[in-house]
């Protein structure tokens, strides 16, 4: 279960950029730290589309998804799903909730469920950047003359069966993670581009629950 949801780990963005390659050690760490912190303090809100690619080491054909995508403080997050297929995963607290194309609503108690407390842990924590002060993972600093990226190695049993290592790219501002990518053991990857981002704007609370 932990592994099928996996790829709707989220977070946050602007442009599609970031050419990969030529990072090296970051060097100001602590002043990086210091944006993230402050990145996250003062945002309350963020809307986007996103582009999700997923690479299945058993197909020889990637498949794309694109969607939109909400978070609000506190603990609320909407993955909607557009194409090829509608499908939305919402985050409501201490609830998650799942609606596919039949319509139906399946929800869960966060609580009762200690995968999916996880799943929300680390999805809340990457959008609000609350992650880098997270003892789950061991967090290396990569930057180059566009951006960051940091790379998280998972530190626990359960997502270290499932999960080999996520990649964050952040802007050269800090404003927000731009890009996700998932790498599972068994190299299957899940790569989440994030664009037309707002920030600080209203969402309606109605965005989080599911009928």
């Amino acid at each position: 279960m932990f592994k099928r949801y996996l790829f709707f780990l989220l977070i946050i963005s602007t442009t599609s950029l970031l050419s990969q390659g030529a990072y090296k050690a970051m060097k100001d760490t602590v002043g990086f730290k210091s944006n993230v912190d402050k990145m996250s303090k003062e945002t309350n809100s963020i809307q986007s589309d996103f582009t999700q690619v997923k690479n299945l080491s058993i197909l020889s054909e990637k498949i794309t998804s694109k969607g939109a995508f909400w978070f609000m403080k506190q603990n609320n997050l909407r993955w909607e799903y557009s194409d090829p297929y509608k499908y939305v995963i919402v985050i409501n607290k201490d609830k998650i909730l799942i609606k596919d194309e039949s319509n139906k609503v399946k929800k869960y108690d966060m609580n009762s469920n200690k995968v999916f407390k996880e799943i929300n842990d680390i999805m809340i924590s990457c959008v609000n950047g609350d992650i880098l002060k997270s003892n789950k993972f061991s967090i290396h600093y990569f930057e180059n003359d566009k951006g960051y990226r940091l790379e998280l190695i998972p530190l626990i049993k359960s997502m270290k069966e499932s999960l080999k290592k996520i990649n964050m790219y952040f802007d050269k501002n800090v404003t927000s993670v731009i890009k996700l990518e998932m790498f599972e053991n068994g190299d299957d990857t899940t790569t989440i581009d994030f664009t037309n981002k707002k920030i600080n704007e209203t969402i309606s609370s109605d965005k989080f629950t599911l009928k």
